[in-house]
């Protein structure tokens, strides 16, 4: 693990470069440009706001409120997730022409597509913050945030190593990848408070990292608190375990690639 993670580390500025690169094709012929990374969470924050604090009261948990905060607590950190898994999955394909290139690294497309995503959950995260603070919600303990940070971005670039070098050998991956991902966001306490579930329903939830990575957002950010050390302690060791996997299995297919794509 210490070698993929110094061999990324040499390749540093490569990487920076094309995150920049990413995010700039992201917005281009964009009027607000940049600024969208801040609107879009903000309508969509406000959008939940609106739906279950006016429309679908009922409907949601009565442990938590105010509701559409306690969401976009798990909402924002799992559009990161899930969009670098989702684009990491093409990501060699689409990069065909740079990896067929002799001294082009193949493992930094699948970095870049993690990292430019993380940026957009950064520049999500102060919409977040502000209307926690407005509501009386974020504590000191938000000062721990680094730490399910850290250990979901170990988890993602492990998951976004495998995924993209075993795309390339089966491309049905990519359409099943959708399913997956939808599944595995409703067995992940996001919609639902995790301390309500009992029985087999949360032993089930409990072998998913990311249920662990959640929970910890929500206690540290929305719950003031952060007790589930235990379960995040769990989440970084499969995370890095993941990413040992990930990273092996790409070295191993590494040769293949360019005739692959």
């Amino acid at each position: 693990m210490i070698a993929q993670i110094a061999q990324l580390l040499r390749y540093r500025l490569l990487i920076q470069s094309l995150v920049a690169r990413e995010l700039k094709a992201r917005y281009r012929g964009s009027v607000l440009g940049f600024f969208w990374s801040f609107v879009n969470p903000l309508l969509l924050l406000l959008t939940y706001w609106l739906v279950f604090s006016r429309v679908l009261v009922g409907m949601r948990p009565q442990t938590v409120t105010p509701y559409f905060l306690f969401l976009f607590c798990g909402i924002l950190p799992w559009t990161w997730f899930s969009a670098s898994i989702a684009q990491a999955a093409g990501v060699l394909i689409a990069g065909g022409n740079l990896i067929k290139k002799v001294l082009f690294p193949a493992e930094v497309l699948p970095v870049v597509a993690v990292l430019s995503n993380m940026v957009h959950f950064l520049l999500g995260l102060p919409i977040l913050l502000f209307f926690l603070i407005y509501k009386g919600k974020l504590t000191l303990t938000a000062l721990l945030l680094p730490l399910p940070l850290l250990v979901q971005l170990v988890l993602t670039l492990g998951l976004a190593l495998f995924v993209s070098a075993l795309t390339v050998h089966f491309r049905d991956i990519q359409d099943l990848l959708s399913h997956i991902l939808q599944v595995w966001f409703f067995l992940t306490p996001i919609i639902y408070f995790y301390g309500d579930m009992s029985g087999k329903i949360r032993t089930v939830l409990r072998l998913n990292p990311m249920t662990h990575v959640m929970v910890a957002y929500q206690e540290i950010l929305f719950q003031g608190r952060f007790e589930h050390i235990g379960g995040l302690v769990a989440a970084a060791v499969v995370a890095v375990i993941v990413f040992m996997v990930g990273a092996l299995l790409f070295d191993r297919l590494r040769d293949t690639l360019a005739e692959e794509v």
